[in-house]
């Protein structure tokens, strides 16, 4: 099957209020391109370099979501064009982000990243760091005023074992309704990003809003 044809499977089986970002890292910008002529305007990349590369060539009302880890000394390169940074874990990697905005001018939506998986490899935030840092950007003197948290996002185990999987993702989305109700200019959860290729009929079961989907769309990765 060619991408498009990919794309619009997938599309048809998401119900309307999933948001679907197309994880294009390590992709040609011809394969893009194909999903974008299907329709497609929000990728998700992990590298920095590599999605402001893209972004420099390809149209401009495409949304790019920083999908991966990110280091702190390289948000300078994306500030000027990203659209959601995925994977926030920390205060000083939020703070730099904040600061990269001012400098461009901007207001950068973010999803802070929980710690939800069984294995020690995965990045993000225990509910203690979460909320020192919701209780951070509520507070006006510390001048927060150019990131938005808009929701948060997680990754479950690698595993076939779907039980532990739809716990993780359940206790995510539980977190998730707990914060729900804080509303401040730059904080407002309505985004809950989990799932991928192998589990997002899982997780959107569990209450996930936005999926982030390559191999099924793309194939698998070189």
């Amino acid at each position: 099957m060619s991408i498009q044809d990919n794309l619009h499977s997938i599309k048809a089986k998401l119900p309307e209020n999933i948001t679907l970002v197309a994880v294009s890292k390590t992709k040609p910008v011809s394969d893009l391109m194909e999903a974008y002529e299907a329709g497609q305007r929000i990728f998700g990349e992990n590298k920095i370099q590599e999605m402001t590369e893209k972004w420099e060539v390809m149209p401009k009302d495409i949304q790019w979501h920083m999908i991966g880890h990110v280091q702190t000394n390289k948000v300078k390169y994306m500030a000027p064009f990203v659209s959601l940074i995925h994977g926030v874990d920390s205060l000083k990697l939020l703070q730099e982000i904040n600061k990269q905005a001012q400098k461009n001018n901007r207001i950068i939506d973010c999803l802070l990243q929980v710690y939800i998986a069984e294995e020690e490899s995965k990045f993000g935030l225990d509910e203690k760091e979460l909320n020192e840092i919701f209780e951070f950007v509520q507070d006006a003197k510390n001048e927060m005023n150019h990131i938005r948290i808009v929701g948060l996002m997680g990754m479950a185990t690698f595993t076939n074992n779907q039980i532990q999987v739809k716990k993780e993702f359940s206790r995510l989305k539980t977190i998730f309704d707990k914060y729900s109700q804080l509303e401040t200019s730059n904080l407002k959860l309505q985004t809950l990003s989990m799932g991928m290729s192998g589990d997002y009929a899982l997780a959107i079961e569990c209450g996930s809003t936005m999926v982030r989907i390559g191999s099924s769309i793309f194939g698998n990765r070189n």
